[in-house]
């Protein structure tokens, strides 16, 4: 049995050796499992999940409502999503009981990209106001912020692991390795309802006035060289 001095005397892991050797127990487990071992792992109040509600969200959302049934959902309220995202949204939080907090700009930024029509100008700002920094107000709360990237959505995306650190903050893609057929097969053995505007064409599904029909992500920030949001940069 160690004594309190050789205890003291253990170093603690850097945030690189921990996310290294979170990355190597993680990576060869299923979706499922990652979550599990995630509250092995973590407290569930150290835990920030977040969903946009768009088309790959109820697999993640069904994994976390069997899994963990008490964690809050974080769901940023742009003030420009469709309706039918809000429809969604509505539908899948009285399906799996989810505790969903939403998390929204000040009245007064949100008021100025509206009368400025800042998404025609300057997206990036845009999406500054509206989802980048509400979410840095509560973030702080947190050790690890949960989200469902997956690699085939971006090329930013594509070179993520299981766990990355970035912006003080450990962030955990149970998804991230989940093809377009594992995605759908799981959809479909559950019977989770698709987002409504995949059958129209919609593959990403964001703001009204940045969103059009297309394959990945491409009908996101059409005509731009933009391809995040800057949540995840």
């Amino acid at each position: 049995m160690m004594t309190a001095a050789v205890e003291k005397a253990v170093p603690e892991l850097s945030v690189e050796a921990r996310i290294d050797e979170l990355n190597t127990r993680y990576r060869d487990l299923t979706p499922e499992a990652r979550v599990r071992a995630l509250y092995h792992d973590f407290a569930e109040q150290e835990v920030m999940l977040t969903s946009s509600f768009a088309a790959n969200s109820a697999f993640l959302l069904h994994l976390f409502s069997t899994v963990a049934p008490q964690q809050k959902v974080h769901f940023i309220d742009t003030g420009y999503h469709f309706a039918q995202t809000l429809e969604y949204k509505a539908k899948l939080t009285e399906l799996y009981h989810l505790k969903v907090e939403d998390v929204r700009a000040e009245a007064w930024k949100h008021e100025h990209t509206v009368k400025d029509q800042t998404w025609k100008t300057d997206p990036d700002f845009c999406c500054s106001i509206n989802k980048v920094e509400p979410l840095q107000e509560i973030k702080k709360e947190f050790k690890v912020w949960v989200s469902g990237l997956v690699r085939w959505q971006t090329e930013h995306r594509a070179s993520l692991d299981v766990f990355e650190y970035r912006g003080d903050i450990i962030k955990f893609y149970p998804l991230i390795d989940v093809t377009k057929e594992q995605r759908d097969a799981y959809i479909n053995d559950h019977q989770l309802p698709f987002h409504p505007l995949v059958a129209e064409g919609y593959s990403s599904i964001g703001c009204t006035h940045c969103t059009k029909p297309g394959d990945d992500r491409s009908g996101r920030w059409v005509d731009t060289p933009k391809a995040e949001c800057g949540l995840h940069l």
